[in-house]
């Protein structure tokens, strides 16, 4: 699984699905393929590795198609090979198929078709779906998908093109994200629509078991029953600019000096000077049951989690509500608790995570109201959620999140405002609070400016093989979240641990050779965190402190001090996250890694 574009229309097919492959890149991927019928033949090219492989075995081919599907695989079964790159073939070479997502029930398809004659040519799961739909073909690739996915069990967002048909093209969905772009007299599925904004902006966002048959001028929607249905069409108004790197050597260099405008789309308008409070239009159906609900429970995955952890302290301390972080990959499974008056929030970047997405739905199940926390406009998380919160921050491309992790934060700062005023915060703590969270683009702003500081910082420690991350109450989440981003990026282990928790073992790990990232501003908690640094000095660990004014007490022994602007405490992780985002990317850049692309990553985790 990974990405897929496809095209069919009056244009030639090639260049438009190797701009595709190239937008999808940002995502992570292990291979790369494409298949388009040329003077009504089937052509298949694949290539592990980079695009760049494929592209290389296209120079001398001269292909005028002008129907065609595309991907970039992500590993799940089998080795990254020419042999498990998508497309698939059927085995009389007449029907391709790309696929998003896991076939449960692949083994026993295979064994079926396998005692049927059907030669297999991958280790995929894909492959059985491809010989599926030509086993029930008869003339019409639309009701052959619908018969073979009858069979199938898992999650699927497939393309299929056909020989005989070729000028139709097949898309299917449940469980993993596809959209139709409407053109004129053309017309793209993708699993990912900021990668076709450059064709159209006209989009339809395809729901569970929909299976859409598509021609250059029509196209026609049904569900799994083989009913006819209809879906919207949407306007999306995503900006190419925002998914080119522009004057910037990587997106996440980009997406970190982005988060300046990125925090002032995301709160602008949402704030309420005045009154001392928050206006979220995503939960204004929500605002009467807000009022009763005693518990709430926050799901998320990854950086998410850690942007959760941070809203826990949040809400508990504004809104005096208490509050839950779970995993979304263990939250389905532990028969979880829900009560009448419990609040569920899921939190996902891309809207598409597989993990979260099935906690959603679990979660109703047992009666929850779910909000949502995203990105991605029109995603699964958003269209399947009873409500929500969109972060307004533009397409995050680099792997390792930044913009958005603080994005969720300030979503969740709003909410907890929201929730505290309706109970304890007066008019005067609304009104501090809201005028501090307007000062953050400024104080982001401020706060990228050490970054020449941290490369240096870089220079010193980028060898070496561990590191350890320290914070206490909001910022034990931001260590957690910063250990992340260094793991995620350079392939440097990393731990983040609460700083107190540090004696209880992981202290063994000190020498000299271990460099410690703290994070201690000057708050209630700086005099216990100073004695844990302490400690970790005293035992010949190096110390890179991320701080405020005001530290004398480390400045005496520190070995290097990293001193960033001064924030209302509870919004403080918005600045302490920065210098650790840069510290990685640096870190990560020394080392000569690919930044945006990190190996065996992929931006939305759409498998469980």
């Amino acid at each position: 699984m990974c990405g897929i574009v496809a095209y069919t229309g009056f244009r030639p097919a090639l260049p438009i699905l190797m701009d595709g492959l190239k937008r999808l890149e940002y995502k992570g991927y292990d291979s790369s393929g494409i298949g388009l019928l040329d003077s009504g033949k089937m052509k298949i090219f694949k290539a592990p590795g980079k695009i760049k492989s494929l592209k290389k075995k296209l120079e001398k081919e001269k292909l005028e198609g002008f129907l065609g599907i595309c991907h970039t695989r992500w590993a799940t079964h089998g080795e990254p090979n020419e042999a498990n790159a998508h497309p698939h073939l059927s085995a009389n070479g007449k029907i391709a198929i790309v696929h998003n997502g896991i076939i449960e029930n692949y083994a026993i398809l295979k064994k079926k078709l396998l005692e049927e004659g059907i030669e297999f040519k991958s280790e995929t799961d894909t492959e059985v779906v491809a010989h599926l739909i030509a086993k029930f073909y008869k003339g019409n690739l639309s009701n052959a998908v619908l018969a073979a996915l009858e069979h199938v069990e898992g999650a699927f967002g497939l393309a299929v093109i056909c020989e005989d048909e070729p000028d139709v093209l097949v898309g299917a969905t449940r469980g993993s994200p596809l959209a139709l772009g409407v053109g004129e007299n053309e017309s793209f599925l993708t699993s990912d629509v900021s990668v076709i904004v450059g064709h159209t902006q006209k989009i339809i966002y395809l729901e569970d078991n929909d299976v859409i048959r598509v021609s250059k001028e029509e196209f026609e929607i049904k569900n799994i029953k083989n009913k006819t249905v209809s879906r919207e069409i949407q306007e999306v108004d995503t900006d190419l600019g925002h998914v080119q790197k522009g004057d910037f050597p990587h997106f996440m260099l980009k997406e970190i000096f982005e988060q300046p405008e990125a925090l002032r789309n995301c709160i602008r308008g949402r704030l309420l000077l005045a009154e001392g409070n928050a206006k979220l239009a995503g939960l204004d159906n929500s605002l009467k049951e807000l009022r009763t609900i005693d518990r709430i429970i926050i799901i998320a995955c990854g950086t998410s989690y850690y942007a959760a952890m941070v809203g826990e302290c949040l809400i508990e301390e504004w809104a005096g509500i208490p509050v839950e972080v779970e995993y979304a990959s263990e939250f389905r499974y532990r028969n979880p608790i829900i009560g009448s008056n419990t609040l569920v929030f899921t939190i996902s970047q891309s809207g598409e995570t597989a993990d979260t997405l099935a906690a959603l739905k679990e979660a109703q199940n047992k009666g929850a109201t779910v909000l949502a926390i995203c990105n991605v406009v029109g995603s699964t998380i958003a269209r399947t959620s009873d409500g929500g919160v969109y972060l307004h921050v533009g397409p995050e491309i680099g792997i390792a999140s930044t913009k958005a992790f603080n994005a969720q934060v300030t979503v969740l700062a709003m909410i907890a405002l929201l929730l505290g005023r309706q109970r304890r915060l007066s008019s005067v703590q609304g009104m501090e609070i809201v005028q501090a969270m307007s000062s953050l683009p400024a104080l982001v702003e401020e706060t990228l400016e050490l970054s020449d500081k941290i490369l240096e910082i870089a220079k010193i420690y980028y060898n070496h093989a561990n590191f350890l991350y320290l914070g206490r109450h909001y910022h034990y989440p931001v260590a957690m979240e910063g250990a992340l981003k260094l793991k995620e990026i350079s392939y440097i282990h990393a731990e983040g641990y609460p700083a107190a928790e540090i004696k209880h073992g992981p202290i063994a790990l000190i020498d000299a050779n271990m460099p410690v990232v703290i994070i201690a501003p000057k708050d209630a908690l700086f005099d216990k965190i100073v004695s844990n640094a302490r400690e970790i000095k005293a035992r010949g660990g190096k110390l890179i402190v991320v701080t405020t004014e005001n530290c004398a007490p480390l400045d005496e022994f520190a070995d290097h001090i990293i001193k960033t602007p001064s924030v209302n405490t509870s919004l403080m992780p918005i600045i302490t996250s920065i210098p650790l985002q840069l510290l990685a990317y640096h870190i990560a850049v020394l080392r000569g890694n690919d930044v945006d692309q990190p190996r065996n990553l992929t931006k939305s985790v759409m498998v469980e």
